[in-house]
């Protein structure tokens, strides 16, 4: 290919635990002309750490993120935290503003860098999007993910009440203050039950992995499906549920 050469930064948590969001950005990226590549050798970002209050443990990490990635056009991830955690918080911790100024959430890089809206997808679901703290407050993406998902063929999108109100996941957060993340998770779910969709959608599998699990509980029907697989399904190569 002759299109921009990006790097796919997939995370930690999609890396081993939701492969198929990679996957998606792999077929979405590349559909629109990206050379995706994926770098071996990269590691955790060291948002964990950093959040905890290691930031000792965490600088080693920020100079191998930008040694792994250097040389690249871009860097993209589909999780506006770890992108985040990239772009604000590596230039303090080594000499990395280089890899972090290359650094994009999905749909940013999309709109921003690629300069498109439309990305041929078809999803005909019922679908509501909820915008992530990190993505909404730390990246400032605003209505991007909801622009591309308007152009989506057959999506219908419902909004959600309240939709910036934390999920209560914030990584170490739901562990150390479960009750008080249990709470709000509650909230959230009320919201994403009272839209009446089948599906929703975010750009960080963090909080669908929060959302997802507490609705399964409740067996509501709703799945949790991250934008890069809505953004990647076709009428040729369909979204297909996993079980």
């Amino acid at each position: 290919m002759n299109g921009p050469r990006v790097a796919l930064f997939p995370t930690c948590l999609t890396d081993t635990a939701f492969p198929e969001t990679a996957k998606a950005m792999v077929r979405l990226l590349e559909r629109l002309g990206c050379d995706v590549e994926f770098p071996l050798d990269q590691t955790c970002c060291g948002q964990m750490h950093f959040n905890t209050g290691y930031a000792d443990h965490a600088r080693p990490m920020a100079r191998a993120f930008a040694d792994v990635f250097d040389g690249y056009d871009h860097i993209v991830a589909p999780s506006g935290s770890c992108a985040g955690m990239v772009r604000e918080i590596h230039p303090n911790l080594c000499d990395s503003s280089s890899a972090a100024l290359r650094t994009y959430e999905l749909s940013e890089f999309l709109v921003d860098v690629l300069g498109v809206v439309d990305v041929g997808a078809h999803f005909p679901h019922r679908v509501t999007y909820h915008p992530t703290c990190h993505s909404l407050r730390m990246l400032g993406v605003g209505d991007k993910p909801l622009r591309l998902l308007r152009a989506v063929s057959g999506l219908e999108l419902i909004p959600l009440p309240q939709a910036e109100q934390c999920c209560g996941f914030g990584g170490t957060f739901a562990l150390k203050n479960a009750e008080t993340s249990t709470a709000m998770l509650a909230d959230k779910m009320r919201c994403v039950q009272d839209t009446g969709a089948q599906v929703v959608t975010a750009g960080d599998n963090s909080c669908l992995m929060q959302i997802g699990g507490g609705l399964s509980r409740l067996r509501a029907g709703v799945r949790p499906v991250h934008l890069a697989e809505i953004l990647a399904s076709t009428q040729e190569e369909p979204w297909v549920a996993t079980p």
